[in-house]
């Protein structure tokens, strides 16, 4: 079997294993943020799986990564392309941690009422899945962006991160307008604070990965 032949099957596994990550990643947000609406702490406890699984393929696409190194006078490119999916996988990987956090968020609530205080701020909690929605839709298109060398698509992450800033912002005012009206709601209200903080982590991660689609098809990082 030829150098590039051998290359290009590793290659692909590469990709491939990207996909999986970036869907288990997609899953783990959408379980830490239901089981948070939902208060289902078992959903919760089932983020956990999902974080280890992802730390499972990010070894795997670093093995695959080191195997396409090693091989016999690998060209410009060839380095442009792992390095960058080295650095995506440390992106998406983090992604999951954060996840994870959330769900351990959801865990210390208990089954104590969320925001007891002011049912009304209850309704306003949509910010939070709406920025879900926004940030998986994010990693999607970074990990699509890199395997179909998709400048234009990698570019936009930062604008589509603007929305999320925007959201991240509308909660974080409300929420400390909040603990000025409650002050027993505090301690409650600075957990939703953290959560909508790793949300907005997520989206800056996937403009990181963005940034590393276009180091990978231009050779320059957007930030040198």
């Amino acid at each position: 079997m030829s150098i590039r032949v051998r290359y290009e099957r590793e290659l692909k596994g590469v990709f491939d294993n990207l996909v999986l990550m970036c869907r288990h990643n997609e899953v783990a947000i959408e379980k830490c943020v239901k089981s948070l609406i939902e208060r289902d702490f078992e959903l919760a406890k089932e983020v956990y799986a999902e974080d280890k699984l992802i730390d499972k393929i990010e070894r795997e696409i670093e093995q695959s990564c080191l195997r396409i190194l090693l091989m016999e006078h690998p060209v410009a490119g060839d380095f442009l392309e792992v390095a960058a999916a080295l650095k995506m996988i440390t992106d998406l990987e983090r992604i999951g941690d954060q996840a994870r956090d959330i769900a351990e968020i959801t865990l210390q609530f208990g089954d104590d009422t969320y925001l007891k205080k002011d049912d009304t701020y209850i309704k306003k909690l949509v910010h939070i899945p709406q920025m879900a929605v926004i940030v998986i839709q994010m990693v999607k298109d970074g990990v699509q962006a890199y395997i179909n060398r998709d400048l234009t698509l990698a570019r936009s992450l930062g604008k589509t991160d603007d929305k999320v800033d925007e959201l991240f912002n509308t909660v974080m005012n409300e929420l400390t307008a909040l603990i000025r009206k409650n002050p027993e709601n505090a301690e409650q209200a600075i957990l939703f604070m953290m959560i909508t903080k790793y949300l907005e982590r997520i989206g800056d991660h996937a403009v990181n990965i963005g940034e590393w689609v276009e180091y990978a098809i231009t050779g320059h990082h957007p930030k040198d």
